[in-house]
């Protein structure tokens, strides 16, 4: 079973996005069986707080279902735990460089990545908590979604 871990600053926009547009395409694509999926932030600030309302208007537009939850904060042994880190941007990675040490995100058994970079591209996934733009956020994670599973599903 591959495991991935989808990072973003709070995990009430881009990372949950991500987990649950991941989890409907695997199970679209017959995979859900080979796929663990899970979100995280890498700050305190909405620790508890569920999917943010417009993100789940997003996710209901577009047919993926969610269900409640509740944001939590990486911790050292997602390391170990997850195959994959995915990352909404850059500043998660400097984050969790600060929080966890170079070593850690080097050496430890996951690899971490931009959510971009599965489809060739060096570029951040925009914060939707900043321009209000959700769609664009939606339609970055959803077509990095459908890049990792076919990298992944095989």
């Amino acid at each position: 079973m591959t495991k991935i871990l989808f990072i973003c600053h709070g995990n009430i926009c881009r990372s949950p996005m991500a987990e649950n547009i991941m989890r409907h395409l695997c199970q679209e694509a017959g995979v859900e069986d080979s796929f663990e999926i899970a979100s995280a932030a890498v700050s305190t600030e909405e620790i508890g707080n569920d999917i943010y309302p417009p993100a789940k208007r997003v996710l209901t537009a577009h047919g993926i279902p969610f269900s409640s939850r509740a944001a939590r904060q990486i911790t050292k042994a997602d390391f170990d735990t997850y195959d994959y880190i995915i990352c909404a941007d850059r500043s998660n990675i400097r984050i969790m460089e600060y929080r966890f040490g170079d070593a850690v995100l080097n050496e430890s058994h996951a690899q971490v990545s931009m959510m971009m970079e599965w489809v060739g591209e060096k570029r951040d996934v925009s914060d939707p908590w900043y321009t209000g733009d959700f769609e664009t956020a939606y339609q970055d994670i959803d077509v990095s979604c459908k890049a990792i599973i076919q990298s992944l599903a095989k």
